[in-house]
């Protein structure tokens, strides 16, 4: 009850408020002129982790992460210093990264949408969690796609990968690199996939990344993955347990998207600032709230499925009210309460809350994503190692 009385505290506070970044569903009819278009940007409230209904966490000693091979929640402090694995390291084999363009009209499944600048959607009359859009409209677009095979990969073997999220991941590949010197995780392949441009709801990104059903997964799956495997001469496990997702904000839920529906492709997830939230377009009426439907049914109604998940959220994460005044749009409260319920289904999860961080924070990401990687690979074979 406290929780709700402060967000309603909170959401009479920012009434028409501009999302505070981009991630943030759309927000208000169509301005009537450019300044109206674009606000000022309020700042998202600090949210205190023993907040009463939040989960009970672990505090942890400033600038020190939670323990690769336990679970639960824990709270880091508000010095966030890169991991050494965020580095290049002397004598360390570096992986090859190469990249290639896919077009959209060579896609069956994502043939290209795009929503009008500066244009938003209405909630609908009859149900304000649901967001009507006009605007959207056909649109060619191109994706980057980069891919990391590191050096101690043996050709002709198959390899664990990790699809990630929005384009190039450079501190990926880095971590990797000292990863797998270390023994800590598998000798894996990385493919990081930019979107089809766009945000939220009525674009292409929108639709990759927010609709709840298998329908990316797929599209990475017919559609990316034969590619990489022929450009690049590698082969790819076909073993749902040396498969696994990543990705921030709205790519970080279609990364859950992509293991929850496709749960014989997928068993590790990886996610900063998840956008569980209700963002889906268009509605959908099996999953009328997105995915905030994550933690308000799917996950607490479903049998738990062979998943390991590692989370994080900032204190100064999204919150955003907008004009369909749902209650559904706090990536904190999003975020504790998948904890919550992945904790009551027995899941393996690690959910780290960060002090002192804004949405998909560069600066949690150097000093955690080492750890989540190691955390992320427990208890899959790793060469070298008794892990």
């Amino acid at each position: 009850m406290l929780r709700l009385l402060s967000i309603a505290f909170l959401s009479s506070l920012m009434v028409g408020a501009v999302p505070a970044m981009a991630q943030s569903v759309t927000q208000s009819v169509a301005p009537a002129s450019p300044a109206a278009a674009h606000p000022a940007r309020p700042t998202p409230p600090t949210r205190d982790p023993h907040t009463p209904g939040y989960v009970t966490a672990k505090e942890l000693p400033d600038g020190t992460n939670p323990p690769a091979d336990t679970d639960g929640n824990f709270i880091i402090g508000s010095t966030h210093n890169p991991a050494p694995e965020m580095s290049v390291q002397p004598g360390v084999p570096q992986g090859t990264v190469s990249e290639f363009v896919m077009q959209s009209a060579d896609s069956k499944l994502y043939p290209g949408i795009a929503r009008e600048p500066d244009t938003f959607g209405t909630p609908d009359p009859a149900d304000p969690a649901k967001l009507i859009m006009t605007t959207s409209h056909p649109a060619a677009y191109t994706r980057r796609v980069e891919v990391y095979v590191p050096k101690q990969y043996v050709p002709g073997t198959a390899a664990p990968f990790i699809v990630g999220t929005d384009g190039p991941d450079r501190a990926l590949f880095t971590a990797l690199d000292n990863l797998i010197a270390e023994h800590k995780v598998p000798v894996m392949i990385a493919i990081s996939i930019s979107n089809g441009s766009g945000d939220a709801q009525g674009s292409e990104r929108g639709l990759e990344y927010d609709t709840m059903s298998g329908r990316y997964a797929e599209f990475v799956e017919k559609e990316v993955l034969p590619l990489v495997e022929t450009k690049f001469h590698v082969k790819l496990t076909a073993d749902p347990d040396g498969r696994a997702t990543m990705g921030g904000s709205s790519g970080g839920s279609c990364a859950l998207i992509m293991a929850w529906y496709h749960p014989e492709w997928y068993h590790r997830v990886l996610t900063y600032s998840g956008t569980y939230v209700n963002q889906q377009w268009p509605h959908n009426a099996e999953s009328p709230h997105g995915a905030w439907e994550f933690h308000e049914h799917l996950i607490p109604d479903s049998p738990a499925k062979p998943l390991r998940l590692w989370m994080e959220v900032g204190d100064r994460d999204l919150f955003n009210p907008n004009v369909m005044r749902d209650n559904m749009h706090d990536w904190v409260v999003a975020n504790e309460d998948m904890a919550k319920v992945l904790a009551a289904k027995g899941y393996h999860y690690q959910f780290v809350f960060a002090r002192n961080a804004g949405h998909t924070d560069h600066a949690v990401k150097q000093q955690t994503l080492a750890e989540a990687l190691e955390y992320l690979w427990q208890g899959y074979p790793i060469a070298g190692t008794k892990h």
